[in-house]
């Protein structure tokens, strides 16, 4: 009887642990998709601050990239 009990034990416990692992990754994701960690505008900053001077179709080129990157 000891042995079931352990049994069950470390199947509830490895259960838990995945269904925990696809809970967070979904959310994580959602938040990302929500809130995009960069935008246009920062990109644009940041490609000044570079020494480049941006155009629309660089900085659109460069967003659709992380975008592809991110699925």
């Amino acid at each position: 009887m000891l042995w079931i009990n352990i049994l069950v034990g470390v199947l509830s416990l490895i259960a838990g642990v995945a269904i925990g692992f696809f809970i967070a990754r979904k959310t994580m994701m959602n938040y990302l998709k929500k809130n995009p960690p960069i935008n246009e505008k920062m990109l644009r900053v940041m490609m000044m601050q570079m020494g480049m001077n941006p155009s629309q179709k660089k900085i659109t080129q460069m967003m659709k990239a992380m975008n592809n990157q991110m699925k």
